[in-house]
């Protein structure tokens, strides 16, 4: 197994089974080689982005989703240009750099409204970055909130093989239509975030690999992996949760594929096992996205059951994983954590 790791550390690829067989693997050694590329383009620092779940509407109907449109149960909410306005100030003055506005795709923030919002935090946050994950646009829309300031668009496409997407996802929804938006967020100048579930039903090792040699080809600035959490408003409410011991291994293996990558050690992560994200940062992640959302809100913006951290504050929230994160070694960077665009051979 540590042949089949080097291998992967110098040549950043595998064959198709070579993948499988590291992606079921059991090893402390991955984790290790994964740490040290980390460190070598790095260093200890880890970046936050500060979380605003700007609103809990959304049109769509994803089987998996807690915010899915028939979800009658959900309670939803819209925030305001001005409460959006005022995160980003509490933000600010907890030394975040980058503000992440993440929600349902919802017809209300049209681009007249969502261009607004995020030129008004250009104006006032210059050295900030600003980062989008709204779901689905055109082009048209896409290129508009790139020249309103927007700097990065993270839009999962959630598995890349045809099959399982339908799967996943209402007849309406197409995984073609899906690649062709992060191909068009590439062309438009973002950078751009891909990112998929770890154990969502019917997944396989070779969804997985697909998975993987779809990021490979499509060379995103970040990458976002978490396990599948069930909710209980939705078709998949009695199906298992994504396993720990996977999702680090594809966190790892994410790292050692392109040492570049921005990897968010994900809130799911820190939802199915206490010490999940510091697992997270252990395995190669270097991202953390504490909340900067509204406490009222918090609890509104449910994707899954049981997610955690919607009881505290933003400065709770924020120094709560700081001190996390400074236990196993590691230090929040205050700046914007930019991806560092190197090619490595």
């Amino acid at each position: 197994m540590r042949d089949l790791i080097d291998k992967l550390t110098e040549r950043h690829t595998l064959s198709r089974d070579e993948f499988k067989t590291l992606l079921a693997c059991d090893s402390p050694y991955l984790y290790e080689r994964a740490r040290e590329a980390r460190r070598q383009v790095y260093g200890s620092r880890i970046f936050m982005r500060g979380l605003i779940e700007i609103t809990s509407y959304c049109k769509n109907n994803c089987y998996y989703c807690g915010l899915r449109r028939d979800n009658t149960n959900a309670e939803r909410y819209r925030l305001t240009g001005e409460q959006i306005l005022a995160c980003c100030k509490a933000g600010y003055d907890l030394d975040f750099r980058t503000f992440v506005l993440q929600g349902g795709e919802d017809d209300y923030f049209t681009d007249d409204v969502l261009a607004g919002i995020v030129r008004e935090i250009r104006t006032a946050y210059p050295d900030c970055a600003i980062s989008l994950s709204m779901g689905e646009r055109s082009y048209e829309s896409c290129r508009r909130l790139f020249d309103a300031g927007a700097d990065r668009y993270l839009l999962r496409h959630e598995t890349a093989d045809d099959a399982h997407y339908s799967a996943l996802h209402p007849p309406e929804m197409s995984l073609v239509n899906r690649k062709k938006c992060l191909w068009d967020l590439k062309k438009i100048g973002y950078q751009v975030g891909c990112g998929f579930m770890v154990g969502s039903p019917g997944q396989t090792l070779d969804h997985i690999v697909e998975d993987l040699l779809f990021i490979e080809e499509l060379k995103p600035a970040m990458v976002g992996v978490g396990p599948f959490i069930p909710h209980s408003s939705t078709p998949f409410a009695c199906e298992k949760p994504g396993s720990l011991r996977l999702t680090l291994n594809i966190l790892a293996i994410l790292r050692l594929m392109s040492p570049n990558l921005l990897i968010p050690a994900t809130t799911a992560l820190g939802t199915i096992d206490g010490a999940g994200r510091e697992l997270g940062v252990q395995a190669g992640a270097n991202v953390v996205m504490p909340n900067l959302s509204p406490a009222e809100a918090r609890k509104k913006y449910l994707l899954y059951d049981n997610k955690i951290c919607t009881d505290e504050s933003s400065a709770e929230c924020r120094f709560c994983i700081q001190n996390r994160l400074k236990s196993i070694g590691y230090e929040i960077a205050v700046s914007r954590g930019d991806y560092i665009s190197h090619e490595f051979a």
